[in-house]
């Protein structure tokens, strides 16, 4: 067999093995959205049946009329982009800051902020809950604003200091004998250079706080204030099980983050590997 045949066959198989792991994945999404289409009693239909006997568009305007759903998409607007504002404000210049500077305890330091992304938030919400019932911050967003980013900070930090770290000094120093400041230099060199990385700790901060389940379901306790990954429980429920407006409602929810994803991948995948060497 000729090298040109096996590189050919090579070829041929990785397309066909992407092609399975693609839909594999996208399986569970294509059956969601089928379930969105049925009406309430084919969801429920024994045996079930893969395509919808009655296609039903209007559960999306049911859902988009509701004013539950509204209220959690809003909530988690509000946290997901409050969270991640705290974030990248936090992690730009302690991120800089551990690149650029060799203080005592730089190593400590971030191994510290390397442990804290062993800690999941499920492991941590009774001494939550307890912390913040003593902050009197119970069913308020702020509790799943501060939580969110700090369970996310850490991340946002490595990969930034990947970045700065990645950036030759004389390029930072050069403009410091022209005159500009530290300050100047970070804000119109160094963060334009790691824009790929900075898009990176936001994105992966924002859908973190956009999925976040189990401190929003144990911190908050009125329905309006609840995000949509919590709010959708309301749908199904032991005296009503509206699967098709679940399905829809998580269909929608899915689709911001697809094309917030769509909109950055370049800079996304460019942020994933050129900050992780120096």
């Amino acid at each position: 067999m000729s090298a040109v045949t096996q590189s050919r066959g090579r070829r041929w198989g990785l397309s066909v093995a992407g092609a399975l792991l693609a839909i594999t994945f996208l399986l569970p999404y294509v059956v969601m959205l089928l379930g969105s289409l049925r009406s309430s009693s084919d969801n429920k239909a024994t045996p079930p049946s893969f395509l919808p006997r009655v296609w039903q568009w209007s559960t999306y305007a049911d859902v988009l009329g509701d004013e539950r759903f509204l209220a959690w998409l809003r909530t988690s607007l509000l946290v997901g982009l409050a969270s991640t504002a705290i974030v990248v404000l936090v992690a730009v210049p302690a991120a800089y800051m551990t690149a650029r500077y060799k203080f005592p305890g730089r190593t400590p330091f971030l191994l510290l902020v390397l442990i804290t992304q062993m800690f999941s938030p499920t492991a941590l919400v009774v001494g939550l809950y307890r912390e913040f019932f003593e902050l009197n911050l119970i069913n308020t967003y702020a509790a799943l604003i501060l939580t969110n980013a700090a369970f996310n900070l850490a991340f946002a930090v490595w990969i930034l200091h990947g970045f700065f770290s990645s950036i030759p000094t004389e390029i930072e120093e050069a403009a410091l004998l022209d005159g500009v400041s530290r300050w100047q230099s970070l804000r119109k060199i160094m963060l334009p250079l790691t824009l790929p990385g900075l898009v990176t700790a936001t994105i992966f901060t924002f859908i973190a706080a956009w999925n976040e389940y189990v401190v929003a379901l144990t911190l908050i306790i009125d329905d309006s204030k609840k995000p949509l990954t919590v709010g959708f429980r309301s749908y199904v429920t032991g005296y009503e099980q509206n699967w098709d407006q679940l399905f829809a409602a998580s269909v929608i929810a899915v689709v911001p983050v697809v094309i917030l994803f769509a909109l950055i991948e370049k800079h996304l995948v460019g942020g994933l590997t050129a900050g992780s060497v120096k």
